[in-house]
Order: C-alpha cells, then sequence, then structure tokens
C-alpha cells in the first residue's frame, strides 16, 4: 500500500503515549479517532504507519498540532513546561482501537 518503508525502531518511539482527556475522549466517541502524544519531529506519514503496525487497523487520517509548553514557576524557581506535539488519527470506519486493555 505505501510505497516508503520506515524503520520499525523509529516507528516504535514515534508514539510516546496515548492522550486521556475529557476533550480526546468527546473526539473518539464523535469521529472514532484517538489522539496520540507523538515525538517533535513525526511526520504525518510516520504516525500513520507507527498507528497502523503497532494497533494492527486501517488509519484514515492524520491530523498533528504543537502545543507551546506553558511557563511556570516552582517555588522561586521559573521553568518551562515541554512543548508537545498531538496526533489525531482518525480510524476507518469499522475499526476500533482498543487502549484501556479491557474486553469492549
Amino acid at each position: 500500500m505505501s510505497a516508503v518503508k520506515y524503520d520499525e525502531g523509529r516507528l516504535m518511539q514515534v508514539l510516546v503515549a496515548p492522550i486521556v482527556s475529557e476533550k480526546a475522549t468527546l473526539v473518539a466517541e464523535k469521529s472514532n479517532s484517538v489522539t496520540f502524544k507523538v515525538l517533535q519531529d513525526a511526520t504525518k506519514p510516520e504516525i500513520k504507519a507507527a498507528v497502523e503496525l503497532m494497533f494492527k487497523v486501517e488509519v484514515k487520517a492524520v491530523s498533528v498540532l504543537n502545543t507551546k509548553g506553558k511557563t511556570k514557576r516552582f517555588g522561586k524557581s521559573i521553568g518551562r513546561r515541554d512543548n508537545v506535539r498531538k496526533a489525531y488519527v482518525t480510524l476507518k470506519p469499522g475499526q476500533e482501537l482498543n487502549l484501556s486493555g479491557e474486553a469492549a
């Protein structure tokens, strides 16, 4: 299907963690999609390949957004949260991705 071959080791690192939040859950229910925290330099085709490889599902589309890290104070010192790159991965109809590990 895809002409480009990605390094499997790299694909295993692309997805950092699933994002479980109210917004992510709402989006998941509405448009059959899953939200992931991904590497800063991950590309859309890379994310698609990684999800298909790891979860054995068919991906319809990938939307990506970058969130700048907020400046936060820790007592006297000022720190900064990391920048986050989120990927909304829309699955093809009939495809299901179970992140929780329990039977649906």
